[in-house]
């Protein structure tokens, strides 16, 4: 404890005035901003919107040379500029675990998951160079790992935050849910393939197509590729589809419920003192 204390008010007293102190407060995830740290976060904003429109125009075909050169540079530049800024966060991670020595607030900020995401956004643009593969599909495959630093967002927004909490606080009525969807895909797959099989042999070839059949039925997407003809069939289809429709509204609900409960829990705030913590008395 006597340690913590000594390493936060080192801290607090020597590192202010370094260059590594300034630093972190221009690239700080709080909301303790200043001119610097806002014009430095709408720079990097604005990147990320670059780079997502220029990985939507990489989809479009005879696109001209030229333009393509422009988003090549485009990218190079956003790339290097992510990467210096991944280095500053590594550096600067004594500051997010201050009770923590030198490397080793390195080494934590480096698995979590925002370094993780900030890493993996980068990392493709420089593999070609590191370990040069002509393969075509191992192109694209790194080529589209460039959609990650979409999740870089995550930074200057608390959404994906409160879904993650959301989804964490909700995990077990989840699993509860998914399971019974799960069970009921397989009973409904399994009861098909034996009623359909003999009256259509190549379209329910086994179970597995008929959990296809089953997944499009209770998620009410029905593409109509594979659909019973026996009349027990449709009989069994119908009320696999009707069944359906209440099962998968139960996640829906239980996410939804997650967020209600969250929002009177800052309106609930608001009524303690951020001091102190005892509670405000209303005015009349």
């Amino acid at each position: 404890m006597l340690d913590d204390i000594i390493t936060m008010n080192r801290y607090n007293e020597n590192d202010k005035k370094s260059i590594r102190w300034s630093l972190f407060n221009i690239i700080r995830d709080d909301d303790k901003n200043n001119t610097i740290s806002t014009i430095f976060d709408c720079i990097i904003l604005s990147l990320i919107f670059l780079n997502i429109v220029i990985i939507i125009f990489d989809t479009f075909r005879n696109v001209p040379g030229e333009i393509l050169k422009i988003f090549s540079s485009i990218e190079a530049v956003t790339t290097i500029i992510f990467t210096l800024e991944y280095i500053a966060r590594v550096w600067t991670a004594i500051y997010i675990y201050p009770q923590k020595r030198y490397i080793v607030a390195q080494i934590r900020y480096v698995f979590t998951f925002k370094a993780i995401i900030d890493l993996l956004s980068i990392f493709p643009f420089y593999l070609p160079f590191l370990f040069p593969v002509k393969n075509l599909l191992f192109l694209r495959i790194i080529r589209l790992l460039r959609i990650l630093r979409l999740f870089k967002l995550n930074r200057y927004t608390n959404a994906l935050s409160k879904v993650g909490n959301i989804l964490k606080n909700k995990s077990y009525q989840l699993i509860c849910s998914f399971s019974v969807v799960m069970i009921l895909m397989l009973l409904s797959s399994v009861l098909m393939y034996y009623i359909e099989s003999d009256d259509q042999p190549d379209v329910f070839e086994n179970a597995f197509s008929g959990l296809w059949w089953a997944i499009a039925t209770v998620t009410t997407v029905g593409y109509g590729d594979i659909y019973p003809v026996s009349g027990l069939g449709k009989i069994l289809g119908a009320f696999i589809a009707i069944l359906g429709i209440g099962l998968i509204a139960v996640p829906t609900s239980i996410i939804t419920a997650g967020f209600i409960e969250q929002i009177p829990n800052k309106k609930e705030k608001k009524n303690y003192c951020p001091y102190c913590g005892r509670k405000l008395e209303k005015e009349e």
